[in-house]
């Protein structure tokens, strides 16, 4: 579980990441929004992106490495303006950073694989959530693979 009140778990670094690719390589593979997201932490606006609003099955990969991070299964609408999952497809595919930027006191979660910055993870909103958690995720930081059969979908936690 994520200490989203406390220091979160910065264990694995970006030299660590198994993905390794230089900013020009990001810059020439990526689009400009999803660029500035995914390498340099922005944020897309509230209910502009592709997937906030989606209720297709499937599995959300990170967009710059293709990592399967979330899954429909494990989606909820949060009404926030952007895709919320109440888990991670499996714990050891995103990472978390303590995040204080914007004034703000946030736990920041990143692809485990290329290290590139997904969104954020709240808790203790109130949701119902299994995990009582929220991970504010970017649509543009993720791509979805639809699957015809909500079976196939697999379930993280």
């Amino acid at each position: 579980m994520v200490d989203v009140g406390g220091q979160a778990d910065t264990t694995a670094s970006a030299t660590e990441s198994p993905v390794q690719k230089s900013d020009a390589q990001w810059r020439e593979e990526l689009t400009p929004e999803e660029y500035r997201v995914l390498r340099q932490a922005g944020t897309e606006r509230p209910y502009t992106g592709e997937y906030w609003d989606t209720h297709t099955a499937g599995v959300y990969q990170c967009r710059a490495c293709g990592t399967e991070l979330f899954t429909s299964s494990e989606k909820f609408d949060s009404h926030c303006g952007w895709p919320s999952f109440w888990a991670p497809l499996a714990e050891g595919t995103v990472r978390y950073i303590h995040d204080r930027t914007l004034g703000m006191d946030r736990v920041e979660v990143r692809c485990a694989a290329c290290d590139s910055h997904l969104g954020h993870v709240f808790e203790g909103e109130g949701y119902g959530t299994p995990t009582d958690q929220r991970y504010c995720i970017n649509s543009v930081s993720l791509r979805l693979v639809e699957k015809e059969n909500a079976d196939d979908v697999p379930s993280g936690n």
